[in-house]
C-alpha cells in the first residue's frame, strides 16, 4: 500500500474522530483501513430527518489524488442516488479535488440531501416528483428513513416477505 495513501487516510480518520460534523460518523474497517463504512443521519427539517443512512466508502492506492467509490448500502430514493446505491455527485466525479478529506466527501452527501439537483438525475422518477409532487416525493423519502432503521439484511428478509405475500 502507498504510504501517502495510508498516511492521508489516517489523518482522516483522526480528523473525523476528533471533530467530527455533526450527522455523520465513519472508519475504516478494522482489517482494511481501505474500506471505510459511514453513517450519515438525515438533516432536520427535510425529509431524510430521522434517517440513519449506511454507506461504504472504497479506497484505492490513488487516493488523495482520484475519489473514493462512495455507495449507499441502505435502500435510498433519492434524485441524485441510482438504485444500487452510487451517487451521482460532482466532488466524486469531476470536480474532485485532493484537498477533500472523508469529513467533507460526507457533509457533502449530507448536503445533497438536504438539497437535491434534479437537474441532474441518477433516478429519474424520484427527481421527477421532487420537480412535480412534492408530497409523493416526500412520502416516498420517508418510507426510506424508516428502512434506514433497519440493518440491510432485515430489510432484504422483509422485501422477500412482502414479494411472497403478494
Amino acid at each position: 500500500m502507498s504510504t501517502n495513501c495510508r498516511r492521508r487516510l489516517i489523518r482522516d480518520f483522526k480528523r473525523l474522530s476528533t471533530d467530527p460534523p455533526g450527522g455523520i460518523s465513519g472508519s475504516p474497517c478494522p482489517d482494511n483501513i481501505m474500506l471505510w463504512n459511514a453513517v450519515i443521519f438525515g438533516p432536520a427539517d427535510t425529509p431524510f430527518e430521522d434517517g440513519t443512512f449506511k454507506l461504504m466508502l472504497t479506497f484505492d492506492e490513488s487516493y488523495p489524488n482520484k475519489p473514493p467509490t462512495v455507495k449507499f448500502l441502505s435502500r435510498m430514493f433519492h434524485p441524485n442516488v441510482y438504485a444500487n446505491g452510487e451517487l451521482c455527485l460532482d466532488i466524486l466525479q469531476n470536480r474532485w479535488s485532493p484537498t477533500y478529506d472523508v469529513a467533507a466527501i460526507l457533509t457533502s452527501i449530507q448536503s445533497l440531501l438536504h438539497d437535491p439537483n434534479p437537474n441532474s438525475p441518477a433516478n429519474a422518477e424520484a427527481a421527477q416528483l421532487y420537480r412535480e409532487n412534492m408530497k409523493e416525493y416526500v412520502r416516498r423519502v420517508r418510507a426510506t428513513v424508516e428502512d434506514s432503521w433497519l440493518d440491510p439484511d432485515e430489510q432484504v428478509a422483509m422485501e422477500q416477505d412482502s414479494a411472497g405475500q403478494a
